[in-house]
């Protein structure tokens, strides 16, 4: 499957744009919309155009990642919401999920449960992450 205009908008919409590198709540250099790695170091700054392709490249992996993992048949707004899960939490936080477990053993109701679980950063809540867990949610079962 491929990401909906949808989808890249519900990632755009939590990630926020941000040109000059900065340190998350977990202290991890990220620059653009939420991309992380060894090219982001601190005084980075990158233009309005390198962000949107750092953006398209990191939801290519996400959504290679949710395609390789899920077994069961989605719908696009189920695959959306899985795809910006994959990109905040990262793949093998989905590889390893209980939320794959029961998607995989076709429990679609258990597994849009399980969004909410991962509102924490750094052993606490972040109310930012739980409104986005809940637009996931909310993509998933429409």
């Amino acid at each position: 499957m491929n990401y909906s205009q949808s989808g890249l908008q519900l990632t755009e919409q939590f990630e926020a744009c941000k040109l000059a590198a900065y340190q998350d709540i977990k202290g991890i250099w990220t620059v653009g919309y939420g991309h992380t790695g060894t090219d982001v170091y601190q005084g980075l700054v990158i233009t309005p155009l390198q962000a949107a392709q750092l953006l398209l490249n990191d939801v290519q992996h996400a959504v290679n990642c949710v395609n390789q993992l899920v077994i069961t048949t989605l719908t696009q707004g189920e695959f959306d919401a899985l795809v910006d899960f994959a990109f905040n939490c990262g793949c093998g936080a989905f590889a390893s999920s209980t939320m794959l477990k029961l998607l995989n053993s076709g429990d679609y109701q258990g597994a849009a449960g399980q969004f909410d679980s991962w509102d924490h950063a750094s052993g606490q809540v972040v109310a930012g992450l739980l409104r986005r867990r809940q637009a996931e949610t909310n993509e998933f079962n429409s």
